[in-house]
């Protein structure tokens, strides 16, 4: 019997120090709020170990202290069958489970009853057991805020003067120096407002945004206050991270539109180089001349980025967005309805790119309008006249009209130049012939390859015309051409003697001088009387 009593004496002080050393194993993991230790938590709950369940019921707390409308008399408790839950306003913010009353001498209701009596008391004189000397200190951090942002506004008010003093005196100089040179300063003064101006809004909106930055860390200074200072960072701080997410997630799109806007600029160049060579002669293509190669890489170049535009528009930012399709579509009519007359002359200015109809250089006539083509592009044509006057002519006029080219073939068969004489029935046409012929050939310019001829092209009443029809490669050069040839074929006829009557010269011939200069009169020559028939 001694012997079995002794036994279960050791069976009971090992299950006792088992139990305790159980006991002191468990760890405990506290919710502080505000350095104060609210209570502990030595088991977890769910899916929480201990220390988890602390932390989250700890940033519930906080929360529910950082809530101007708190009001502790609205944290109950309800007991379920397997937890007690405590919550504010349908909000929970913690719970208590069998577990947690095992540590306790107190059942679980009890436990959870006094976990609220806790938190009412501690939460509701958080405010009252605050310190006067915190409250102090406070108020004195609110203070040296203020002052700070009034020596930040009064900072910049000074320097926004400094400034505009240095900006008007820079203007002084400046309008001086326009003044010496002769040019007019009143636009400069009419500017010198705008600047100030827009140098005074500036100087507002830092005022603006000072003050704005400064409020939340006003309201940061005093717990009560602390949501509003939360809210209005908010204000300011959620835009930009919509703005950061927004740009990081659109980093996919904007790498494709990157790669598409590089395989088309290197497609581009490609086609630059062969126009290029196809222009320079390089490489021949049958039945494609060489001066189509550039405009034909200009079209080829707007239709890849047409394309272009057409590919990457899914990838723009709010491209799918029906405020932006319907921007689009707008711009799209207004463009369709404002640049009819525009398309039209594009499509004709391509047109005459393949008819080749003239090229820069060639001396054109496009109605009235009578020059070298110095210009010429989808829209327009620009023609240099021999009196260095620049006509701009649509490329839809010149198509629905005829045009005159007098380069064509200048270098090759030679352009003929004609004149017409008129010549009195008394000079016989070989006298005519002859001498037209030898004023067209004593003219520069003149090919001498191709032998002029004369043509009579009417027998009028009281003379006949004649037509001297020469060559010339000059076509860029007709004016003058035609000017040495007038001249030669009046030294000719004067040094015949043989009078030329363009504009048509009528009178009694018989009492009148003969009309060619008096350097080329025969000597002794009279004016002849007039005869009068006896008979």
């Amino acid at each position: 019997m001694p012997k079995n009593y002794c036994l279960l004496i050791l069976l009971l002080l090992a299950a006792f120090t088992s139990r305790a050393q159980k006991t002191v194993d468990i760890k405990g993991y506290p919710v502080i709020i505000k350095n104060d230790t609210l209570f502990v938590f030595s088991t977890g709950q769910g899916m929480f170990d201990p220390a988890e369940r602390a932390g989250i019921v700890t940033k519930r707390i906080e929360a529910l202290v950082n809530r101007i409308d708190f009001n502790p008399d609205s944290l109950i408790l309800k007991n379920d069958t397997a937890v007690s839950v405590i919550s504010y306003n349908s909000q929970i913010i913690m719970g208590v489970n069998n577990k947690d009353a095992t540590f306790s001498e107190l059942s679980r209701p009890q436990l959870a009853a006094s976990y609220l009596d806790i938190l009412k008391k501690k939460l509701g004189n958080y405010f009252t057991n605050n310190s006067a000397q915190q409250v102090v200190i406070n108020i004195l951090e609110a203070i040296a805020v203020i002052i700070l942002l009034i020596a930040l506004i009064w900072a910049l008010n000074k320097g926004s003067r400094w400034a505009k003093l240095k900006i008007l005196q820079a203007w002084e100089k400046r309008m001086d120096k326009l003044a010496a040179q002769g040019a007019p300063v009143m636009y400069a003064k009419r500017l010198l407002p705008l600047i100030t101006g827009l140098l005074r809004i500036i100087r507002f909106m830092l005022i603006i945004i000072l003050v704005y930055l400064a409020l939340p860390v006003l309201f940061f200074i005093f717990p009560s206050s602390k949501p509003i200072a939360v809210q209005l960072l908010s204000y300011v701080v959620n835009p930009f991270k919509s703005i950061v997410f927004a740009i990081f997630h659109y980093i996919p799109n904007l790498l494709t539109i990157v790669v598409i806007y590089f395989v088309n600029r290197y497609i581009v160049k490609l086609v630059k180089f062969i126009a290029n060579e196809i222009s320079l002669g390089a490489i021949n293509i049958n039945g494609f001349y060489p001066e189509w190669a550039m405009p034909t890489y200009n079209i080829i170049r707007v239709l890849l980025y047409a394309f272009m535009f057409v590919v990457i528009f899914p990838y723009l930012p709010g491209s799918d967005s029906k405020i932006f399709q319907g921007v689009t579509v707008f711009l799209g009519v207004l463009f369709s309805l404002g640049s009819s007359s525009a398309i039209s002359n594009m499509v004709s200015g391509i047109v005459l790119t393949y008819m080749r109809p003239f090229k820069i250089g060639d001396r054109i006539k496009v109605g009235e309008v009578m020059g070298d083509v110095i210009e010429k592009n989808l829209l327009v044509t620009r023609v240099r006249t021999i009196k260095n006057e620049d006509i701009t002519i649509p490329n839809g006029t010149i198509l629905s009209g005829h045009t005159t080219n007098y380069s064509t073939v200048a270098k090759t068969m030679g352009l003929i130049l004609n004149t017409t004489v008129t010549i009195g029935y008394d000079v016989p046409w070989q006298t005519v012939y002859n001498l037209l012929i030898s004023a067209a050939e004593a003219t520069d310019g003149i090919l001498s390859e191709h032998k002029p001829f004369v043509l009579q092209t009417a027998l009028n009443d009281f003379n006949v015309s004649y037509q001297i029809n020469a060559y010339t490669s000059l076509s860029n050069q007709m004016a003058g051409v035609y000017s040495r040839l007038h001249q030669n074929i009046q030294d000719k006829f004067n040094e015949a003697g043989v009078e030329i009557m363009s504009p048509h010269y009528t009178s009694l011939r018989d009492g009148n001088h003969i009309q060619i200069p008096e350097g080329y009169v025969p000597e002794g020559y009279s004016k002849p009387g007039f005869k009068v028939d006896g008979a």
